[in-house]
C-alpha cells in the first residue's frame, strides 16, 4: 500500500461541517483581521498552553523575530540556536540586529542540551532559542537554569509535555507555527507567541501591528503580522483535538518499535520526561538517502530533513566561521523521517517496516 509522509486529511474528516461553519461565521460576520476570532484563539490556546497569554501573527518565523524583540534582544547582542533545525530558526535572529552563535545537539535525541548551550555562551549571549524537534521537548527548564531567557521554538510540538507541563509553557516565552502540516496547522500560514510574562505578550501585540498600540501612535519600527480570522477560526474547531492527536501519533510511533522497526534502523530517542507529539518520527542510518530512495520506489514516502543544517547555508556564512558541530552534521547526514500522523494504523506501520526491511536486505 502506499504511505504518504504526512497525512492532513484524515484527522479533518470528522470536523470538515464545523470547519465549514466557522468560516460561513467569519464571512458574515464580515470582521477578517484582530476580530473576536483572533481574540478568541488566542485565550483557548493560551490556556491550551498552561500560560497567560497569547499573540496570534501572521506565520512561525515572524513570532520568533518578534518574541525574540519582546525578550530585549537587539543590535549587539547573541542568542544561541541550534544548527540542526529549520532555517527559521536562525534566520529570525539577524533582523533583530543580534548574532546567531550555533550550538551543537545530543546525537539521541537532536534536542540541544544545557551542556551543548552552555560550551556556546559568551558575555553577549542574550537569549537561547532551544527547538522542541520533531515535536520532542528540549530540555528546557535545566538550559534555563544558565540563567538566560529562553525562547522555546514549539513549532513541531503542539500536544507534547515535558514532565506534565504543555509545550509552550517550558521558557521564557514561546512560539509556534500552524502551517498546514504541523500538529495543529491552519488553512494558510499562520503563528503565534505564548508567555507568562505580560511584557513579553505586550510588545509583542504592538510589534506585529506596525509598532502601534492604537493604530494612530507608532512607538518603534514593527511589522504587519497578523493572524487573520479565518485561520483563527479554523484553529479553534481543531484546537480542542490537539491532544487526541498528539495521542495518535505516540501511538503510531509504538506500533513502529512493535514492528521491529528499532532492528533496522535507530529511532531518535526521547527526552527524558517527555510525552512527544511526533510531528516528523525520524530515524537514522548510514545510508539513509538509498533508503529513501528505495522506500520512495516501493510507495512509502520517507525523506531526510535539514541534510545541509544551518550553519553550513550559504546566507549563514557571515557567523560560521570556524564552527565545528560534529553531532550536527552527523544527523544532518544520516536521519529519516518515515510516515506519521495521528491515524497512521498498525498495518501501514507494519507495510513501511516491512518495505524499510526489503531496502536494506537489497542494500546489503
Amino acid at each position: 500500500m502506499a504511505v504518504p509522509l504526512f497525512d492532513t486529511a484524515t484527522p479533518l474528516e470528522p470536523i470538515r461541517g464545523q470547519i465549514r461553519d466557522a468560516i460561513e461565521r467569519v464571512v458574515d460576520g464580515g470582521r477578517f483581521i484582530l476580530g473576536p476570532e483572533v481574540s478568541a484563539f488566542e485565550e483557548e490556546f493560551a490556556s491550551a498552553c498552561g500560560v497567560e497569554h497569547a499573540v496570534g501573527v501572521a506565520n512561525g518565523t515572524d513570532a520568533l523575530e518578534i518574541a525574540l524583540r519582546g525578550l530585549g534582544v537587539g543590535p549587539g547582542d547573541e542568542v544561541v540556536v541550534p544548527s540542526f533545525t529549520f532555517f527559521a530558526s536562525a534566520e529570525a535572529i539577524p533582523p533583530t540586529g543580534a548574532r546567531p552563535v550555533f550550538c551543537d545537539v545530543d546525537p539521541d535525541t537532536g534536542c540541544v542540551t544545557a551542556e551543548t548551550v552552555k560550551a556556546a555562551l559568551t558575555p553577549k549571549t542574550k537569549a537561547v532559542i532551544a527547538v522542541d524537534l520533531f515535536g520532542n521537548p528540549a530540555p528546557i527548564p535545566m538550559i534555563a537554569e544558565l540563567g538566560l531567557p529562553v525562547l522555546e521554538d514549539a513549532a513541531q510540538a503542539a500536544g507534547a509535555t515535558l514532565d506534565g507541563r504543555p509545550a509552550g509553557s517550558l521558557g521564557s516565552a514561546a512560539t509556534f507555527s500552524f502551517f498546514p502540516s504541523k500538529n495543529l496547522g491552519a488553512f494558510g500560514d499562520g503563528g503565534a507567541i505564548v508567555s507568562d510574562d505580560q511584557a513579553v505578550a505586550e510588545r509583542a501585540r504592538t510589534l506585529r501591528f506596525h509598532g502601534s498600540r492604537d493604530k494612530r501612535s507608532f512607538e518603534e519600527i514593527g511589522r504587519n503580522s497578523r493572524l487573520d480570522e479565518l485561520q483563527a477560526a479554523i484553529l479553534r474547531v481543531e484546537l480542542p483535538l490537539v491532544g487526541s492527536w498528539a495521542e495518535g501519533r505516540r501511538a503510531a510511533a509504538d506500533y513502529y518499535l512493535e514492528a521491529g522497526l528499532a532492528d533496522l534502523v535507530k529511532p531518535i530517542e526521547t527526552v527524558s520526561g517527555a510525552q512527544p507529539a511526533w510531528h516528523l518520527f525520524v530515524v537514522r542510518h548510514e545510508r539513509a538517502d538509498e533508503i529513501a530512495a528505495g522506500l520512495v520506489d516501493l510507495g512509502i514516502e520517507a525523506r531526510g530533513y535539514y541534510r545541509t543544517p544551518v550553519h553550513r547555508q550559504p546566507a549563514m556564512r557571515e557567523w560560521t566561521q570556524g564552527v565545528d558541530l560534529p553531532a550536527t552534521d552527523e544527523l544532518a547526514r544520516t536521519n529519516l523521517a518515515l510516515p506519521i500522523s495521528p491515524v497512521l494504523t498498525q498495518s501501514q506501520a507494519d507495510e513501511v517496516v516491512a518495505a524499510l526491511r526489503a531496502v536494506i536486505n537489497e542494500l546489503a
